[in-house]
This record gives structure tokens, sequence and C-alpha cells, in this order.
């Protein structure tokens, strides 16, 4: 651990103090935000760049939206939700969940709504971050100078748009599934959806009912399993409110088998084909033209991408008033997509629409958020991130941003179960680095160097085995340099365990100078 002497400056008189500003208001923040709050670490802000809390539960409103991680997991360990009405979510469900805790935290007098970070630069000398924001429909801009800068930005907050040629020129509805238009009515529309991920398996059966001809458009077929789907009864609610302990057994029964399907991505892929058999068979239940069998049939291994559940998507794509079509999509035009006929390389087929609803995904190994970041050596996250991919200690602090805490981070996310439990790790750890840098009288952590690299490295060696790597496809988990920078490659207790407690020891400490009898006086 090495120690670096600084002198302690104060503030520009236009900035606002404060000991941490939380970027985001999502589960990451809001979680961040209560436990440094019980810790005794009340001196915070929120920004969030919405108009609410709840983040991703807040924003993706579209129809069908529902969590795919069971009720009794997808919640706070803090926060046990009795109520769930089944066992997986809908969104309203979960923004409302997060709406109560936030208001029965206490914690929403510090939040700070329609708040987006235009800069956050380190100010070497002051050891403190330099905040800018913008605020409201205005763009009016304010300063905070802040101790810590913790980001709860989240990996899906950005919508992806595709860039396909002529799609500025459609002259119809045209929004993202992430940013859905609730003012269009679909009702007897046209309508053409691009993509086959997790929100279009959702949206997609909702929108087979009530248009008049939905074309969806397929890169790559999923893996889609059956939805064990049901209510939570009357006299189980109850005894959840009323049994102690019952839920905690029944999330601890959720966790545990969830837990059980690492080993198959982490280390024996082959064991995945009873998952491949499970979705070949969602596949005949519902589908009976060999040809759509052939083309929502995956030719890689279950779990290289993302498995989805659903009970309805099949269903739906087998209706009548549905085409599924494979062809690569060639232009826009004001009002149809054009589609290329691979076979012909020539021929072309064009598909009137009235609306266009992009299901694209998002920035997930390039978050806009590192573009507004600067460290150090002047640097933006996303430079530093664009020579060799994401990387963070321990997926939370970053070697040349010091005090920048980051909540999914790199290497962070699931393909297996809620990231609830991650971000709880997470923040556990950032209020334990809040508590040393006041005990220890820092201004300042940052990783080294070597144990950001050690850890990195680590994680490349552990992915080697691992479906996301061997299982034959291209997925979202991977970065531009095939790297994949999205999931954590094993159990999550283990994690949890390597963030038990702050490693002082690992990071290059900056000790505050002593206050001056002229600084003194000026405080």
């Amino acid at each position: 651990m090495a120690e670096k002497t600084t002198r302690k400056t104060h503030p520009t008189t236009t900035a606002t103090p404060v000991d941490h500003l939380i970027v985001g208001a999502g589960f990451a923040g809001l979680a961040a935000a209560i436990k440094l709050d019980e810790a005794g670490e009340r001196d915070f802000v929120v920004i969030e760049k919405d108009s609410d809390v709840g983040g991703t539960w807040h924003v993706n409103t579209y129809p069908g939206a529902e969590c795919d991680v069971p009720s009794q997991l997808y919640s706070y360990s803090f926060a046990l939700n009795p109520d769930w009405s089944k066992v997986y979510s809908p969104q309203q469900e979960i923004w409302d969940y997060t709406k109560r805790v936030a208001e029965e935290s206490g914690v929403l007098d510090r939040f700070v709504f329609d708040t987006a970070v235009v800069d956050a630069t380190w100010d070497e000398t002051a050891q403190r971050w330099r905040v800018t924001v913008s605020t409201g429909s205005t763009n009016e801009t304010r300063q905070y100078d802040a101790r810590t800068l913790i980001s709860g930005s989240g990996g899906l907050s950005e919508p992806r748009l595709p860039e396909i040629d002529g799609i500025d020129s459609f002259q119809g509805e045209i929004f993202h599934s992430a940013r859905w238009n609730l003012d269009v009515d679909l009702t007897g529309k046209r309508v053409a959806v691009i993509g086959t991920g997790a929100s279009a398996v959702q949206l997609v059966p909702e929108l087979q009912k009530i248009v008049s001809h939905l074309d969806v458009y397929q890169r790559t077929p999923n893996w889609i399993i059956p939805r064990n789907e049901r209510e939570f009864t009357g006299i189980e609610k109850a005894l959840f409110r009323h049994v102690p302990g019952l839920q905690r057994a029944v999330r601890a029964g959720v966790y545990t088998t969830l837990e059980g399907r690492v080993p198959a991505f982490a280390r024996f892929p082959a064991l995945l084909k009873v998952v491949e058999r499970q979705g070949k068979a969602n596949i005949r239940k519902a589908i009976k033209d060999p040809e759509l069998v052939a083309k929502v049939t995956p030719d890689y291994r279950a779990g290289c991408k993302r498995i989805l559940i659903s009970n309805a998507w099949y269903p739906a794509l087998a209706a009548d008033n549905v085409d599924l079509v494979t062809d690569p999509i060639a232009k826009i035009t004001g009002d149809a997509v054009v589609s290329a006929d691979p076979s012909t390389g020539s021929g072309t087929t064009e598909r009137p629409i009235d609306v266009l609803v992009v299901a694209t995904g998002f920035y997930v190994t390039e978050p806009p958020i590192a573009q507004h970041i600067t460290g150090r050596d002047g640097r933006t996250l996303a430079e530093v991130w664009d020579e060799a991919g994401m990387a963070a200690y321990k997926g939370t602090t970053l070697h040349g941003f010091p005090n920048l805490f980051q909540i999914v981070g790199p290497n962070t996310a699931l393909g297996h179960s809620s990231m609830i439990f991650m971000i709880e790790s997470q923040v556990r750890y950032i209020v334990d680095a809040a508590r040393t840098l006041r005990r220890e009288g820092l201004a300042a952590v940052e990783p080294t160097a070597e144990a950001q690299a050690e850890w990195t490295a680590t994680i490349r060696e552990r992915m080697k085995p691992t479906v996301w790597t061997t299982g034959g496809c291209a997925s979202w988990y991977l970065d531009k340099f095939g790297n994949n920078t999205t999931l954590w490659p094993g159990q999550t207790f283990t994690f949890r365990r390597h963030l038990s407690r702050f490693d002082v020891d690992r990071y290059d400490t900056y000790p505050q100078a002593p206050i001056t009898v002229a600084e003194e006086a000026l405080a």
C-alpha cells in the first residue's frame, strides 16, 4: 500500500459540497443510499436522470414487462415483500416496491430527480470529484464537490438503436422498447419489431393480440424454456407476513436452486443439454410448421446467450397475423422495412408497416456514463476502457479513478440469478470503504495497478471454460475484443466473500493533509 501526501483545499463557492454523490436511483443507487445512511454516512446526494426511483423498472413500461428472476429473490434482503402477486413480478409491481422501500427508508430528502451527469472530473489537488449536472427541461447546470462518486447507473440504462440505412426516414411512429410510447395506440396497426431478445420475447405476445399484422425480425434465435408461473395465494401471503422466517426460508430455497446452475454455465457446459431439450420441447408444443421450427431453433449451446423464459413467445410466432423474418434488413423506407434475400444475393422484400419498434438492447460493454467521468490523468473512463475493454478491481473500483465506486461494474452481472444479491455485496464493500476513509483519515483510495491487473487476469482465466466463451455464439456479453466483461464467472457467494471487507492493503491511499491556521480561519 503506497501513501501519497496531499493538501486539503476548500471547494469552490459555486459547488455544493457533499461526502458522497450517488448517480442513479435504481436498485443500486437506492441500496447505496439506504446503507450509507444506516452506517452514519448521511451526507450524500442521489442524482437521477429520470423523474422517480426504480431505474429499469421505472422506465421500461412496454407491454408484458416482467422480471425473469423469481420475486422472492428479486428484492432486497433487508426489505422483503410478503405481497408479491406471483412467482415472477410484473414491472409496475417492482416499481411500486422500490418506491415503497425508498419512502419507508427516510432517504428521499437527498434525492434529486430529472438530473443527469454532464461531467465528473477528479481534482488531484483537492482530492475531490468536481461534478457538473444538468437539471430539468431547461438544462440548467449546477456543480457538486464530492468526496466519493458512486455510480449506480446500471448496464441496461441507455438503449442501443440499430444502425440501419434509412431508419431516420421512417415516417411512422418509431421507438425503442425501453422508451415505450404509451400515447401510440397499436390496435389494428401493421407493426414491425426488430430484435428477439428478452424484451421482445415479452412484448411480442402482447402486440400479437391487438395488431392487424406483426413482422418480427430475428438475427439469431434464443433458447427459450417454459416459464413456471403461478400466483401466490392469499394464505401464502398471510404466512409470509405473519410466520417469522418463512419468507426468508423460501428465498433461501430459490437462491440455492439458482446457484445449482452455476457449474453448468461456468465449468461443464455439456450439462446444458438438459436446457436444450426443454427448449426444443417448448418449440414443438407450440409450433407445427417445420420451416418455422427450423428458424427458431438455435445452433449453439444453451447458455451462450441469455436463456429466456416464456410460455407465450412460440404461440405468438405461430399465429396467423405474425411473420418471423430471418432475412437481413437491407434498409428502411418511409413506410416499410426492406429485407434482403441472401439466397439470391440481389432480391429484396418490402413489408409495409405503420409502427416500428426496436428491441435492440443496450450499451452494456460501452456504458455511456463512462464518457462523462475523467480520471487522475485527464482521460475519460470511456477512453481507458476503449484501449483494452472494461475492467475494475472487484468490479467496483478503478485504478486511475480515486474514490470512484461502481455498482454493477465490469464482470458483476449474472446469467442465472438475482442482481440484487450482487448489488448488496458491492454496497457493503463501498460502505466499508467509506468507514475506512473516515477512520484512517484518508482523503482518497485507489486500487493499485497490480491489484486490478491480477483481478482482471483471474477473471479472464476463469472465463475460458465457461459456456459464454465456448458455446459457439456471439452475444452482448462480449466486448469488441472478444472478452466477456459483463458476467461473473462463478458462484455469487464467492463474489460476496471477495467483497466481505474493504481490503485497503490493495489500494494506494492518500492521507488528508493537516489544516493550517489560515485554512482553519476560513473554514
